[in-house]
């Protein structure tokens, strides 16, 4: 099976000036992250959202990274000089912006944060009144607004901005029960690495409330080290720490603490792939799961397809991004889904990613199932997987007929008994291209041949 990911224009679907696939993101003070364009996106969504006679409120919540003080204030700015006020909630999980975006009945929720990128780079994430990330429709509504003269709201009617106190204790209180209530982690010795992140003080707080011993790391924020060496991306320092300490499991989340990887009590890294499949299947044996089956992305591993149909689950593909993934469960009432990089979404606890989440459904199973980490985190073998980038300068590479032909070429040799993945970055001129199959050697000679052509007439 092909995918390749392209519209008639050889452009990603969807193409938007300012929103990415999650939200709007870029290098601090360069391009559409400067206080300036936080203001604008400030007036123009608080514009779009001020539905109703009703006095209109947004929730910010932000990461860790130095910026974030300059992001706050640029959009507490721009909120409030159309009318909406503002309640700030300091450092908070994406997630925990969403669920108190809904419970506490604003017109919007607004995340601070570059997930797991560097310090130097911030971001804008944009929620709606449900708690859930921004539909296509409603990004491309603001980005027009951001073009357009604003209407500020008269002297009297401008906004005030508060922070609450209690944001941090009312997400701790929300992800602890998610947990079922005859489940204890007494006996757990948890590592778990915050990537001096949003998740810095609530996660650990979680899970010793919960009864676990917990050592953690990555919980010194400066500013300046948000996912510095540590984190999802980075799980070296995590692996290290569970050996030394002779810890049960090891959970790693990323700065805004809405992806989850483990590693298990040998170092072990386990990624997305082994957590949906261990999930789904907990809860499909619970009779918790709906849809009958699991949402994931054409990046997830071929391997747990296979497992979860001889579960007789089955493994709805989607494009790579969480937002598509959201998407299709909705629409088809599935409440596990996510990606391999470990964004887990189980939507009857949370409306996004939720790294701390996930993690309490993974302890759930270590604890009733009495098994170490590392056999109850390898239900599958994953296939071999192969990907790699190719730059180009211009002009439309994946319609060249050379290319493609190449491309069909390699779908017949790989029919059966692999998948072959194609697409353009939503972010940069990159042409990614992953094949999986059950012989290594056929994954690299099939990738290094689309990548060559690739190369050759970009």
């Amino acid at each position: 099976m092909t995918e390749i990911e392209i519209n008639s224009a050889g452009k990603p679907f969807m193409q938007k000036k300012f929103f990415g696939t999650d939200g709007i993101r870029g290098r601090t003070n360069q391009g559409n992250m400067t206080s300036a364009m936080a203001m604008k996106v400030g007036q123009a969504a608080g514009t779009y959202f001020q539905r109703g006679d009703h006095r209109h409120r947004v929730v910010i919540g932000k990461d860790t990274r130095l910026s974030g003080y300059m992001m706050e204030s640029a959009l507490i700015a721009g909120f409030t000089s159309v009318g909406m006020d503002v309640i700030t909630l300091g450092p908070m999980p994406t997630p925990g912006v969403a669920m108190l975006t809904r419970e506490m009945r604003a017109d919007m929720g607004v995340m601070i944060s570059a997930s797991h990128n560097a310090f130097e780079d911030n971001g804008i994430k944009l929620f709606g009144p449900d708690g859930f990330k921004l539909s296509d429709e409603d990004e491309a509504a603001i980005e027009a607004l951001l073009e357009q003269d604003t209407a500020l709201a008269d002297a009297g009617d401008v906004g005030r901005a508060r922070r609450i106190e209690d944001a941090q204790g009312r997400y701790v209180h929300a992800v602890k029960g998610s947990l079922p209530d005859h489940i204890r982690l007494d006996d757990l010795h948890i590592v778990v690495d915050c990537a001096h992140g949003a998740a810095y003080n609530v996660t650990p707080t979680a899970f010793w409330e919960l009864g676990a011993r917990v050592t953690a790391i990555g919980v010194k924020p400066n500013g300046r080290n948000i996912n510095d060496a540590v984190g999802s991306t980075h799980p070296g320092e995590l692996q290290a720490r569970v050996l030394s300490e002779g810890a049960d499991i090891g959970i790693a989340l990323d700065g805004d603490a809405d992806r989850l990887i483990v590693v298990d009590e040998k170092g072990e890294v386990v990624d997305g792939d082994q957590i949906m499949a261990l999930i789904g299947c907990e809860w499909a044996k619970s009779g918790q799961l709906r849809g009958g089956g699991v949402v994931a992305t054409v990046m997830s591993n071929l391997g747990l397809e296979r497992y979860l149909e001889s579960q007789n689950l089955k493994l709805i593909r989607t494009k790579v991004g969480d937002r598509h993934v959201l998407k299709e469960m909705r629409s088809g009432d599935y409440n596990v889904g996510g990606e391999q990089s470990g964004h887990m979404i189980l939507i009857d606890h949370a409306t996004t990613g939720d790294g701390t989440v996930a993690a309490l459904q993974v302890l759930a199973s270590l604890v009733e199932s009495g098994k170490p980490a590392s056999e109850l985190l390898r239900l599958f073998e994953p296939v071999p997987q192969l990907l790699k980038n190719v730059r180009f300068s211009g002009g439309k590479p994946l319609e060249n007929a050379d290319v493609q032909a190449v491309i069909a070429d390699a779908e017949k040799e790989l029919e059966g008994a692999g998948r072959l993945v194609i697409r353009p970055s939503g972010t940069e001129p990159v042409i990614r291209v992953m094949a999986e199959g059950d012989d290594a050697a056929q994954v690299a000679q099939v990738v290094d041949r689309i990548c060559a052509k690739i190369a050759e007439v970009a």
